[in-house]
């Protein structure tokens, strides 16, 4: 091992053992150090190269190190970072308008996560139900919230309270009163239980961490239908298949019905933490001044990113490339499919995928890292491929070989999903008592 690479190994080593001893335990991390990127390959402590299939979860749309995102972020930050809330900046209005073309809403509340998008989306849906029933001449009060099963929604209380599995919520019972979940899909399941209490159903028009999972149109419209008659609010959580990840601005909008309130985050701001709550004007109408606010979601560094990474999508017609490669992607899958048997599906939208296997799918993971390939395991038995928009046609072609690879020599390992129902039991008698 050269002098260089020795120095190197010590000083990730070096990282591993200070992170292991100073950082909270939230993360189970292999021992790889990363320390740069560019377009869809990053590199580790010792210069090996990784093409990178899971984009920062969805976060790095872009790629890494994209040059017109760095020459914004650098000629931005030698002007101002930080201004606060309490003045205008040049970015955050004309990134708001942006967004609102994107979206069809009408106005927009800029965060530092999705969580807090999420949060800030609960409140607003508060006020304009409870609008909506003052106008309607109704004194019950509408503070219910319908989620679906094995939803994901952030780590926050409020979104935490609305997030399905029980393994995320239980630890830190109790949380929001009058949160009821919906079985996926399950027409009936929703028509009885959204009841007069409701105010509002949040959905993730596809959802992510549950194993990439979309929501039928069937069960869209409906719980739009439900909700506009019944005075409530629809919040569609586009915070990981938003923003050009399926091919359209947004996932919703292959559907008739549009939303109340939409709420995105991850690739918004190029890696920057940024956040965006959109709402129609009626929603909108129920804010006045002190009732929420930020002290640095919007500021000028990461809005400037923010708005030159749509300008992007748009200009480079990204969202064409995106359902180029996701076809490219999911015929290779498919073909793949065909010679492992332990492949149950392959499922997603656009450059947002899932490959469900029935076996466990963390050793894949671990295999994967070692071969030079980065994705994810969620929900236990689904890998998930996030790759950036930019991926090249080459590029897919080289990871549909590693991935062959990797499927070809992991140690199989045997796994049976747990029945929902039973999972949910602890949280439930929990709340009962």
């Amino acid at each position: 091992m050269a002098k260089g690479t020795r120095r190197a190994a010590a000083k990730a080593e070096t990282v591993v053992r200070e992170a292991e001893r100073y950082l909270l335990n939230t993360y189970k991390r292999p021992s790889v150090v990363f320390t740069r990127g560019k377009g869809c390959v990053v590199y580790d402590a010792q210069g090996k190269k990784y093409l990178d299939f899971l984009g920062g979860i969805a976060v790095s749309a872009l790629g890494h190190a994209n040059p017109r995102l760095l020459r914004v972020m650098r000629s931005q930050a030698a002007r101002a970072i930080h201004f606060s809330n309490l003045y205008h900046h040049p970015y955050q209005a004309p990134l708001a308008r942006k967004l609102a073309e994107w979206s069809g809403m009408d106005r927009v509340f800029f965060t530092n996560s999705g969580a807090e998008a999420v949060e800030g989306a609960l409140k607003l849906a508060r006020l304009a139900a409870r609008k909506r029933a003052v106008e309607a001449g109704s004194s019950a009060p509408q503070t219910g919230i319908l989620a679906l099963e094995e939803s994901f929604h952030g780590r926050t209380f409020g979104a935490l309270s609305v997030t399905g599995p029980a393994k995320y919520r239980e630890p830190f019972a109790p949380l929001l009163d009058g949160v009821c979940f919906v079985r996926f899909n399950d027409l009936a399941d929703l028509e009885a239980k959204f009841d007069a209490t409701i105010g509002a159903i949040i959905l993730e028009p596809i959802q992510g961490e549950a194993g990439i999972h979309a929501v039928s149109e069937a069960f869209w419209n409906r719980a739009c239908q439900l909700a506009a008659a019944r005075g409530a609010v629809v919040i569609a959580d586009e915070v990981q298949c938003g923003l050009g990840r399926t091919g359209r601005y947004f996932a919703y909008q292959k559907f008739a019905a549009k939303p109340d309130i939409v709420v995105a985050a991850k690739p918004l701001a190029g890696g920057l933490p940024l956040g965006a709550v959109l709402m129609t004007e009626e929603v909108a109408e129920t804010m006045t001044p002190g009732l929420h606010g930020t002290t640095f979601g919007g500021g000028p560094l990461a809005c400037a990113v923010a708005l030159e990474f749509l300008n992007i999508v748009d200009e480079r017609h990204l969202l064409e490339d995106i359902r180029v490669r996701s076809a490219q992607l999911r015929e290779g899958l498919e073909a793949l499919k065909k010679r492992f048997s332990f492949i149950r599906e392959v499922r997603g939208e656009g450059l947002m995928l899932g490959v469900e296997l029935s076996v466990e799918g963390a050793p894949f993971v671990t295999e994967a890292l070692a071969r030079g390939l980065l994705i994810n395991c969620t929900h236990d038995c689904t890998l998930r491929l996030l790759p950036a928009f930019v991926v090249t046609a080459a590029q897919v072609r080289e990871f549909l070989k590693l991935f062959e690879t990797v499927l070809d020599k992991t140690p199989r390992t045997a796994w049976q999903r747990a029945p929902v129902r039973a999972a949910r039991e602890p949280f439930e008698q929990a709340a009962a008592r």
